[in-house]
């Protein structure tokens, strides 16, 4: 346990933590579920406050240095989810369109996110970091653009 909150350091670590934990598991929830429902509302709107809160987090915690390509990442993430939500509550022609396209890269972002994370508390050697970040993102996302691209047929969005 003693690694364990070592790993997550401070108010704002502990704070990242649990919101990520929020994020991936309503993430994954509304990704698996019905669409349009209350029920994926409901989750959905978890999902969008602990990935802002997962976001805005981010900026005070600072590893390499200063600001970093996670940074970089935070702020595409929080364009992800706000490029899904506003065209949804807007009722923007093709709202749908642009809430499912962002909310699902939303939601495959975070997985790769994770990679990153992992690699960071884990991996000692930066020249191992690189390979192990980006492999796994990049398996992530591939298997992320075949479910999306499967979900988006089926909803006949192509």
């Amino acid at each position: 346990m003693n690694m364990f909150v070592d790993i997550i350091d401070g108010v704002i670590g502990w704070f990242h933590f649990i919101t990520s934990l929020l994020a991936m598991l309503s993430g994954a929830i509304v990704i698996l579920n019905k669409k349009g429902t209350l029920f994926h509302k409901r989750v959905g709107y978890i999902y969008v406050v602990s990935m802002i809160s997962l976001n805005v987090s981010s900026f005070f915690i600072i590893n390499f240095g200063g600001f970093s390509v996670f940074h970089f990442f935070a702020i595409l993430s929080l364009a992800t989810v706000l490029g899904a939500i506003i065209p949804t509550v807007r009722r923007v022609k093709n709202w749908f369109h642009y809430h499912f396209y962002f909310m699902s890269w939303s939601v495959v972002g975070l997985y790769c996110a994770f990679w990153a994370e992992v690699g960071t508390r884990f991996v000692d050697n930066m020249r191992d970091f690189w390979w192990m970040v980006a492999l796994a993102t990049g398996v992530t996302a591939f298997i992320g653009a075949k479910i999306i691209n499967k979900q988006a047929k089926k909803l006949k969005l192509k």
